[in-house]
């Protein structure tokens, strides 16, 4: 039956995937970084602060004296793709359609663009009733997953057609996941021109409160390093990155760790980050560049930067996987 010409036609039914990961500015200019910032710290989640207390430090010193520098050091990571953690989360988008034709698959940042409510929105208009949201955190965190989560409920609380939801669980103790992670870790170390004495895993930074009001997000870190040590055969030590103001921070932190090594007889050292599911400014520039500075300047003659799983083989395979597992009864992926 034709619709009526003032009603349109309803596409046919369709499975999405929407891919989520936490965000990027526009350019690595400072303007650009100021817009994402200001989304990115006013979000309630992240920054668990009262806003009248909080918003004259953000607007009044933070966004005047941080996008600067941030963006320096997003220059220094900017691709040809553009931001990394963008580029990245887009081919894993391309490279899960081109497996799953018969599901649409999209991706969307937090903070920034494309917007979550956006995507969400044309994969309905696009047919899709149902739609996996995948926030790419392997570890559950109230201002990582949950943030993501809560963006897109409020953009389902606009809809008047709402589609069917399922969201994908945090990770960090999956069998596939922590498989991935060895076989990469196995692969870059085999390629390396030295033996690591120590292989950090360095996990983002949480203020302290975060584990004490009953995140998870400390624990599920600690677990994940422990399979992955497991799996390796060797201890990895966790160490924690990107403090950020005067709160107590969880511990130990990244940077004081790289420093101190050399004085304890480790020269040599690999560092491994399996809290992103993609390489970012927080890798490239903080743990890569950074790191490896800090590390040198102590005393340190090797230093290696790990990469994320990304969208190579072993991170893909896991990602179909545990993605797969979600859509079932959904969607027929043989």
């Amino acid at each position: 039956m034709t619709p009526p010409a003032d009603h349109p036609a309803i596409a046919p039914a369709r499975v999405g995937v929407l891919l989520v990961n936490l965000g990027t500015p526009d350019a690595p200019d400072a303007p650009a970084v100021r817009r994402y910032l200001a989304e990115f710290l006013s979000d309630r989640r992240v920054v668990e602060i009262p806003s009248l207390l909080w918003q004259p430090i953000l607007r009044g010193i933070i966004l005047n004296t941080r996008p600067r520098k941030s963006a320096h050091a997003y220059a220094q990571v900017w691709s040809a793709e553009g931001s990394p953690l963008a580029a990245i989360t887009r081919r894993q988008a391309a490279a899960l359609q081109a497996a799953w034709p018969d599901v649409r698959v999209d991706w969307a940042m937090r903070y920034g663009r494309p917007a979550i409510g956006e995507r969400i929105a044309a994969m309905k208009d696009a047919g899709c009733d149902r739609i996996l949201i995948a926030p790419l955190y392997p570890q559950y965190c109230a201002a990582t997953t949950a943030t993501a989560n809560d963006a897109a409920f409020a953009a389902l609380a606009g809809m008047r057609w709402q589609p069917a939801v399922r969201i994908l669980p945090p990770y960090h103790d999956d069998p596939a996941y922590i498989a991935a992670l060895r076989k990469s870790v196995e692969d870059q170390l085999a390629a390396l021109d030295f033996a690591p004495q120590a292989i950090l895993a360095s996990f983002h930074g949480m203020p302290r409160r975060t584990l004490d009001l009953g995140d998870p997000y400390h624990c599920q870190c600690r677990k994940t390093a422990r399979l992955l040590g497991e799996a390796l055969g060797r201890e990895l030590p966790v160490v924690f990155q990107s403090r950020f103001g005067r709160a107590k921070w969880l511990e130990p932190a990244t940077d004081i760790t790289l420093a101190d090594l050399p004085e304890r007889g480790v020269t040599r050292v690999a560092l491994v980050a399996p809290g992103f599911s993609a390489d970012c400014l927080e890798t490239l520039e903080e743990l890569a560049i950074r790191g490896r500075e800090t590390f040198m300047a102590a005393g340190g003659t090797h230093f290696a930067y790990l990469s994320c799983l990304n969208d190579d083989d072993p991170g893909m395979r896991m990602l179909r996987d545990i993605i797969g597992r979600e859509l079932a009864g959904w969607a027929d992926l043989t």
